[in-house]
Order: C-alpha cells, then sequence, then structure tokens
C-alpha cells in the first residue's frame, strides 16, 4: 500500500533530532522493513553476528532519552512488522536493541505477519510526533536510509488509523515468542 505524502521537507542532523526532544506527548514508530542497513550500527551488527557480547552502556544515550521522556509523562511507542524466519538484522533488534528500550520505558509492539496477510499497514517506515507530526522514513531495497521527509498537510486520520492498527495487530515485545 504506497504512501503518498504532499510537499516534503528532507530533515537531517539537529533539526531531526529535535523532534526526539521536543515532542510534548507520544512518539509513535512503525517500522516495515525486516533490515536496516545503517552506517552507525554497522559495528554493533557486525559483532552481534560474529558472537560477541553486547557492550557495556550499550545504546546508553537513546535509553536516556526514553527514561527522560517517560519520567515526563511522554510515551514512545513502535510498532515493528516482523516475518519468520527473523533476518539477521531482526535478531539483533530482538537480542541487542529491543530488551534495553522496553526497560528504559518505550512500549514496543510487534506485529507478526510470517501467517496472516497485512492487516492494512503501509510499506512506509514513519514516526508520528504528538499525533500531529508525520516524518517518513524512506529506505533502499538493501534498508540503506535514503532520507527522512517532514510531510505538509498530512492526512493525520489515515496516519493514527495505522498506528490503530498497528498496535490492535501487535503484541508486546516481552510476550513475543519467535
Amino acid at each position: 500500500m504506497p504512501v503518498d505524502g504532499s510537499s516534503p521537507v528532507l530533515l537531517d542532523g539537529e533539526e531531526w533530532q529535535a523532534y526526539f526532544r521536543n515532542f510534548e506527548r507520544s512518539a509513535f514508530r512503525l517500522e516495515v522493513h525486516q533490515t536496516y542497513t545503517m552506517p552507525a550500527e554497522a559495528a554493533t551488527v557486525r559483532d552481534f553476528l560474529g558472537g560477541a557480547s553486547m557492550p557495556e552502556g550499550f545504546n546508553a544515550p537513546w535509553h536516556q532519552t526514553i527514561r527522560d521522556h517517560a519520567a515526563a509523562g511522554r510515551t514512545m511507542t513502535r510498532a515493528k512488522i516482523v516475518r519468520r524466519p527473523l533476518t539477521p538484522y531482526s535478531r539483533y533488534l530482538f537480542e541487542w536493541c529491543i530488551p534495553g528500550n522496553v526497560a528504559a520505558g518505550e512500549d514496543y509492539q510487534i506485529v507478526d505477519v510470517t501467517d496472516r496477510p497485512n492487516p492494512g499497514l503501509p510499506d512506509q517506515d514513519f514516526w508520528l510526533f504528538d499525533e500531529a507530526v508525520v516524518v517518513h522514513l524512506n529506505y533502499r531495497p538493501d534498508g540503506t536510509q535514503i532520507n527522512r521527509e517532514l510531510i505538509r498537510d498530512p492526512d493525520i486520520g489515515k496516519y493514527l488509523a495505522w498506528r490503530d492498527i498497528a498496535l490492535e495487530s501487535a503484541v508486546p515485545f516481552s510476550a513475543y515468542r519467535t
């Protein structure tokens, strides 16, 4: 299901990071890809796949961001679409990344579409901030991020419906069994 936006504006660096500091109530992410190829994660993914132990303090700055928002009463929620068998990258997320995010206070939900059809979710990663601001995360087929687009005048009802479908179709990470 393609997603269209009107007049996207590219976000990067400090301008992009400000969205994670400045949201007032909620941040929701829909993750649809099975593999993400992020340069900042390359070494840790390689270490994970090579059988290394998770480094001490892994992802600590992100976990502090989550804790700070939770302490202030702001919610951070993700819904990740998965298909079994999990890709090596998804195994990395499940073993090294998601548990720490959940422990810090993020509500991480899993939508498994292995044995059922997609419940009506788009093929587009996005963040939804404060139920009002939409940012598309655009990727190449190999999972390399192309850019982040702030969508001007999005059809918020559509994104809220996708969020609700994802959450209604999901199980909490803590209850998911691969």
